[in-house]
Order: C-alpha cells, then sequence, then structure tokens
C-alpha cells in the first residue's frame, strides 16, 4: 500500500511545484519581453532571459518527475521504494513553501525593469536639457527677414548648461531688433534667467522705439528676481531699413562691429551690467546702416579666448572681419568661432554665440 500512496502523494507535489515554476517562468518572460521591445539596457535582458529559461526548466522537470511518479504509483509492473519516491517530492515541497516568494521576486523583477526603464528616460531627458535649452536661447533657425541676410553660430563650452542667448525678430514694417546676451555663470539657474530676459526684452523693445529705454525697462524687471551674483550683459541693435539707421544700447557688453564705409567702427557700452542697480540709466546711440553694411555681435566667450596670458580679444575679432567684410554672414560666422579656436590652440572652455547680420 506504502509503495503506491508514497508515490501517489510524491506526484500530486511534483505537479503541483511543477505549475508553480511555470507560472513563475510566464512572469519572468513578460518581463524579458518587455526589455526586448523597449530597448533598455541589453544585459537587462539578457539577466531576464536567463531566468525565465531557468524557471522554465525547473517547471518542466518539475512537471515531468510528477507524471513518472503518477505513473509508477498507478503502475502494477513497476515498484519504488517509497523512500526514493519521498526525496524526489522533496525539492518540490520546498518550491511550494516558496511559492509565494517565487511570485514576490516575479514582481520585483517587473517593478525593477520599471524603475530601470524610467530611470534611463530621466538620464535621457537630463541629456537632452542642456540641447532644447540650447535650441530656445540661441536657436539654429532663425526667421528669414526680407532686406537682411543672417548668419549664427553657437558653441558650447565646458558647462553643462550655458546663459548664452540670442535673438532676431521685425519689431515693425521697417524695423528689425538683433540681440545677444550672456548671463554670468552655468547650471539651469543662468539659462532660466536667459531664457526670461531673452523674451522680456522681445516684449520691451515692442513697446519702446528706443532701445534704452527697452534695456533700461528689462533692467528694473529683472533686478526684482535678487539672483545674487547673476549679472547680465547683452546689447541690442535695432535696424531701421527705412531711416537707413542703425539705434543701438549695450548693457556692459563686449563691444559689437559694423562695417560701414570700408570701416570697422565698434558699438560700446551704453549702460552698466544689468542687475547690478535697479535704478540704473541707459542710453541708446545711432550710427548710418547702409547697403552691405554688416553688423557682428558675439559674447565674451569669443574675445576671451585665451593664449596663455593673452586674449583674442575686441581686436582679434575686429581683424577678422577687416580680412573679409563681403563674406556671407554664414562664412563670416564660422571664421570667427575658428580664429578664437586656432588662437586658443584648442577647444574654447568658455560658450560662445555669435550674430551676424549683413543688409541687402
Amino acid at each position: 500500500m506504502m509503495e503506491r500512496l508514497v508515490p501517489a502523494i510524491a506526484a500530486v507535489i511534483c505537479l503541483a511545484a511543477g505549475v508553480v515554476w511555470i507560472q513563475a517562468a510566464v512572469s519572468r518572460q513578460r518581463v524579458a519581453s518587455r526589455l526586448s521591445t523597449e530597448s533598455i539596457d541589453p544585459d537587462l535582458w539578457r539577466l531576464a532571459d536567463a531566468e525565465y529559461r531557468r524557471d522554465l526548466l525547473s517547471g518542466f522537470g518539475t512537471l515531468l518527475a510528477g507524471i513518472v511518479l503518477a505513473v509508477l504509483a498507478l503502475s502494477s509492473l513497476s515498484r519504488l521504494p517509497a523512500l526514493v519516491s519521498g526525496l524526489l517530492a522533496v525539492p518540490a515541497v520546498y518550491t511550494l513553501l516558496r511559492r509565494k516568494r517565487l511570485a514576490e521576486v516575479g514582481r520585483i523583477a517587473a517593478d525593477r525593469s520599471e524603475v530601470e526603464k524610467k530611470a534611463r528616460e530621466v538620464l535621457t531627458q537630463e541629456e537632452l536639457a542642456p540641447l532644447q535649452w540650447a535650441a530656445r536661447l540661441a536657436p539654429s533657425d532663425l526667421p528669414a527677414l526680407p532686406g537682411f541676410e543672417i548668419g549664427q553660430a553657437y558653441q558650447a563650452g565646458s558647462g553643462v548648461m550655458a546663459g548664452d542667448f540670442y535673438d532676431v525678430f521685425k519689431v515693425d514694417d521697417h524695423r528689425v531688433a538683433a540681440v545677444i546676451g550672456d548671463v554670468t555663470g552655468h547650471g539651469i539657474e543662468p539659462s532660466i534667467t536667459a531664457l526670461q530676459a531673452k523674451y522680456l526684452l522681445r516684449a520691451f523693445l515692442l513697446q519702446h522705439r528706443d532701445p534704452g529705454q527697452a534695456v533700461e525697462s528689462l533692467n528694473a524687471q529683472m533686478s526684482v528676481l535678487e539672483r545674487g551674483d547673476e549679472f547680465i550683459s547683452l546689447v541690442v541693435l535695432v535696424f531701421d531699413n527705412e531711416a537707413e539707421t542703425l539705434r543701438y544700447s549695450s548693457a556692459g557688453h563686449p563691444a559689437a562691429f559694423v562695417w560701414h564705409a570700408n570701416e570697422v567702427r565698434p558699438l560700446g557700452a551704453t549702460g552698466p551690467l544689468l542687475m547690478l542697480d535697479p535704478t540704473a540709466a541707459y542710453h541708446s546711440r545711432e550710427v548710418a546702416w547702409d547697403s552691405d553694411d554688416v553688423a557682428v555681435l558675439y559674447t565674451d566667450g569669443l574675445a576671451e579666448a585665451r593664449n596663455g596670458d593673452v586674449l583674442f580679444g575686441e581686436d582679434g575679432v575686429a581683424n577678422m572681419i577687416r580680412r573679409d567684410p563681403t563674406a556671407s554672414p554664414d562664412v563670416l560666422t564660422k571664421v570667427l568661432v575658428e580664429a578664437a579656436r586656432d588662437f586658443a590652440g584648442g577647444p574654447i572652455d568658455d560658450d560662445v554665440a555669435v550674430l551676424v547680420l549683413r543688409r541687402v
């Protein structure tokens, strides 16, 4: 009697344990399938796939043992000692005792894959964030404006995020504004300040005809933020093709240059850095703006390219303009950046933005 009863009990235990292993395998297979289709780390997929195959093999092995024991229990031709049958059932008993643990491990594996997926998405967002900010602050595509050829260049330095920005837009039927600026520091906070300044200045330039008044309003508004050691340098040029004039205002920014009448003319500062003094006054000046004239704006990363203790400087920028002022704006922006890089003997550590406009 025992020779039939023990194998029968062992068979039932093995079959139940086999079902548990198969269920665990199905759970792991779902995780492995998800990992394979979501382009997660290949090592995670290989690990999940190996665990799935292990559980599947254990399940089939245990089911096979249960079937064999059931056949032996029902067969009158074969007899298996009760002790051997009991020993064969020991791993299956252990599996049944740990079935909740197996289910929990399956849930943990699924949760882990989801966490890994979200972590990778976060990392991807962090990697893309500087590029997305740069695209807003210094876009690679600027609007086509009648009467102008425009070239721009932006080169990120060693910082994670930058505060350099530029903007070109139509103010009214006859006037176009060009802006370039730089917020001190690196990281997310200067980038946010730069974005705020860029679009606030656009609004003030639409409100005020005089760029000095627009910059003064911007300074008063930005100073309210009280951002500690953050300061903004910028230069604003407002071109009037009907009056053939260029009015500009500069808040402590490196001198922009205008090629006019076969001469390079600097456009110096007309007021201090923004966010130093909320009551600071900013003036504007006016120069001629004729056909084929060129305006060059840039951030300090260009002029401060360094070779030892020597800076590329504003003179270096002016000299490069003099070499070929008839070059297209796209070419001139590239020439300026390459000249500064060659002067420094390698990559420029600071962020560099350059904006060139030609009247056509």
